[in-house]
């Protein structure tokens, strides 16, 4: 009798790599995704505003809001491709566009609210899932479609921020800015210097830090594409990468928004965006939010230290000041910067210290809000690094102390300002000690963590055979 062979079956193979250890946590996180865009677009519509799902589907045919970011995911997208599979890419979504500009232009259609191009970058990444779906089996089709859910997540994740902050500014009347403001003395009011500087450098200085502020998802690319450089030769990713810790602290900074908002300098001690228009620096429609403010103080007068309490302020303006999600961010690219070229490190640091600048100068953060940025991020950076590794006695405390730290920080403001106001010389070196705490104890902790693992991947040295 002749043996029966089986014929491997396509459906079978999507199987077994559904089995697989490291596919289902990238099934997992796509569903809860798409459940969390689900809910933000049923939120949004309460409010009578279109959700991210739809404006991520309207960019397919109108004018993106970003054409730079649209182009980035894309780049994002293609690290599991080929170079030819890239070139294809990039020169089919740069034809499109083409396209697109000539038609709006043969139809005097003019584009007023977004970027007159990125629409092809959108298409080329749909085409890239359709592809996966219907000519990609196995493990093939798992690696491109987690290289396609990178550049969609990094798309949604502008649209799912813009959809956060207006359920901050409704759902959270009153804001807390005179509590930070006054604790923000025992760091000697950082927003106000910076303010000035900023103010005196004119058009030229607000617009190299407006243009380094605007730009960060596309330097968090940057860098997240040095380290996902072998994706396509070595068909999978690393286990820890940039654009997770990104995610993650998108997720869960809005959460604290929630419970502690705060509106910034600029809107609660001053006249809003009117400061940059009266000074030439921003158009001069542009609206301003400074009916809300307790004074119109900010850069040009310290605020004064009273007993601060909880004030209200309009539905529009965002309450995503604490922590500070842009200093969070600037430091997880300072952070994976360290691993690259020097070329990127010096990249990675000057992103921090530039991103630092133009938060504090246009009046968006307070100086307690990027010690709380910088104490949030590290903590989730060891949070990540744990799980990767297997969680240990030196993971656990390193996440413990920055969890700690973090609620002392945000307790500290809400419950002492009075106190660490009257006191600066005593509060304002403890709050930098303690940030320094965490910042220590993280580089100890991570640098024994990579020379564990450097050991590890060592070769054992073979025994010499005895001489005869």
């Amino acid at each position: 009798m002749q043996p029966q062979f089986r014929a491997r079956i396509p459906c079978r193979t999507a199987v077994s790599a559904w089995r697989r250890p490291r596919a289902r946590p990238w099934a997992v996180a796509g569903v809860v995704a798409l459940g969390f865009l689900i809910a933000l677009e049923i939120a949004a519509r309460r409010y009578g505003l279109p959700g991210p799902i739809t404006n991520q589907v309207r960019e397919v045919v109108f004018a993106p809001k970003s054409g730079g970011l649209l182009y980035a995911s894309m780049a994002l997208m293609s690290v599991v491709l080929t170079w030819r599979q890239r070139f294809i890419s990039f020169a089919a979504a740069i034809g499109i566009d083409a396209v697109i500009f000539t038609v709006r232009w043969a139809t005097d259609y003019r584009v007023t609210d977004g970027h007159p191009f990125g629409n092809g970058a959108l298409l080329v990444t749909l085409w890239w899932a359709v592809i996966a779906v219907t000519r990609r089996t196995g493990p093939e089709r798992v690696l491109l479609l987690k290289g396609v859910g990178l550049g969609l997540l990094l798309m949604a994740g502008r649209k799912t921020g813009d959809i956060w902050l207006l359920i901050t500014a409704k759902t959270r009347p009153t804001v807390l800015d005179q509590y930070v403001a006054t604790a923000d003395h025992a760091l000697g009011d950082p927003s106000w210097l910076v303010g000035r500087i900023v103010t005196a450098t004119g058009p030229i200085g607000f617009n190299f830090l407006d243009f380094v502020y605007g730009q960060l998802p596309v330097a968090a690319v940057v860098v997240a594409l040095y380290q996902l450089r072998g994706v396509a030769r070595e068909r999978y990713f690393p286990r820890h990468y940039l654009v997770r810790t990104f995610l993650v602290i998108g997720l869960l900074g809005p959460a604290v928004y929630m419970l502690f908002p705060v509106v910034g300098p600029v809107f609660a001690y001053g006249t809003g965006t009117a400061h940059w228009a009266a000074i030439r620096l921003w158009p001069p429609d542009v609206t301003s939010n400074g009916d809300w403010a307790v004074a119109d103080l900010w850069p040009r007068t310290m605020p004064p230290v009273t007993t601060p309490h909880s004030m209200p302020f309009d539905a529009i303006t965002p309450r995503n000041c604490m922590p500070s999600l842009h200093t969070a961010w600037a430091v997880a690219i300072f952070v994976h910067s360290r691993t690259g070229p020097r070329i990127l490190r010096i990249a990675g640091t000057f992103w921090l210290v530039a991103t630092l600048c133009a938060t504090l100068g246009f009046g968006y953060h307070y100086g307690a809000d990027l010690i709380a940025g910088v104490v949030f991020t590290l903590t989730i950076e060891a949070a990540l690094r744990s799980y990767d590794r297997g969680w240990d006695r030196s993971g656990i405390q390193l996440v413990a102390h920055g969890t700690a730290v973090f609620v002392a920080l945000l307790v500290s403001y809400r419950w002492m300002p009075l106190e660490m106001a009257r006191h600066p010389w005593v509060s304002g070196p403890l709050l930098v000690l303690a940030m320094a705490s965490v910042i220590h104890n993280y580089v100890r902790a991570t640098t024994r963590w990579e020379r564990g693992a450097a050991s590890a991947r060592q070769p054992k040295p073979q025994p010499q055979p005895e001489p005869a």
